[in-house]
């Protein structure tokens, strides 16, 4: 008998939370380009009782996502999608970051909208630092959020020379990530689905660790000290609001971002992370 299934992105700690809250008796893809880090994901949550099948997925190649969304959709109807993947401003060079964040994540949501099954939702991960970059133009957002998602990387405001450094390309990598999920939520719409876009702040993940021992260590720090919470948070904090917003009760949520990162972003605005 076909079973619902679960597309997961991103072999880390906020994709397996999420997954163990919303993927019971769902047969879950879970891709990766890592396939060890996804086999340890898989073998906890397999041990614990759930149905976790690796794909080794290249969030960067548009057919490697193709392949993996087929592989799902061979399981049963696609009712939920997690897209976790991603690289950090101390992983990558600033090409990368664009190929991975950017235009992996905006091929993903829309190559899943096309199969996603009536009644089906999706969460996309970006993150809090798309908030604290100055605004862009209203033609540069729109352009982020309806620019064919192969001819993305040739906006010309995305090239490298036009970019300051990896921070920057992650910030506008996770502009568009916001603005994409409020593109897509109208096609995802047309299927009877809802897609939203969590944007964490610290959360301590071993892709955080890698940041706070990186070259902005101690800016990291400094701003969960300072904060409204204090401290950093949980990936099962970000998994409690995406198990609502892929719950019956967000049904009329939908294209919308949800910040999730202790206040720091009001504390940079108007507290003392102001700059």
């Amino acid at each position: 008998m076909d079973k619902e299934v679960m597309i997961v992105t991103g072999a880390g700690q906020i994709s397996l939370a999420i997954a163990r809250r919303m993927g019971r008796g769902k047969k879950i893809i879970l891709g990766d380009k890592n396939q060890d880090n996804a086999a340890a994901i898989a073998d906890v949550m397999n041990k614990a009782g759930f149905d976790v099948e690796t794909f080794a997925m290249d969030m960067a190649d548009r057919a490697s996502i193709q392949a993996m969304v087929q592989k799902a959709v061979s399981y049963g109807e696609v009712k939920a999608m997690v897209c976790g993947a991603g690289v950090s401003p101390s992983q990558a060079p600033i090409e990368v970051i664009l190929k991975v964040d950017l235009y992996g994540t905006a091929v993903l949501m829309e190559e899943v909208g096309k199969v996603i099954a009536k009644g089906g939702t999706g969460v996309v991960i970006s993150s809090q630092s798309g908030h604290r970059m100055p605004a862009l133009t209203p033609e540069q957002d729109r352009a982020l959020a309806m620019t064919p998602t192969e001819e993305l990387l040739s906006l010309d405001f995305l090239q490298p020379d036009k970019i300051r450094d990896t921070l920057h390309a992650y910030q506008l990598a996770k502009r568009c990530n916001e603005k994409r999920t409020m593109y897509e939520a109208v096609r995802w719409g047309e299927r009877g689905a809802r897609i939203n876009d969590i944007a964490p702040g610290i959360i301590v993940t071993p892709l955080a660790i890698d940041e706070f021992n990186g070259p902005r260590g101690d800016f990291y720090k400094n701003m969960f000290a300072k904060c409204p919470a204090g401290r950093p948070g949980t990936a099962d904090e970000v998994a409690d609001v995406a198990e609502l917003l892929m719950s019956e009760h967000a049904q009329f949520i939908t294209g919308a971002t949800f910040l999730v990162d202790g206040g720091a972003t009001a504390s940079f605005y108007y507290g003392p992370l102001q700059p």
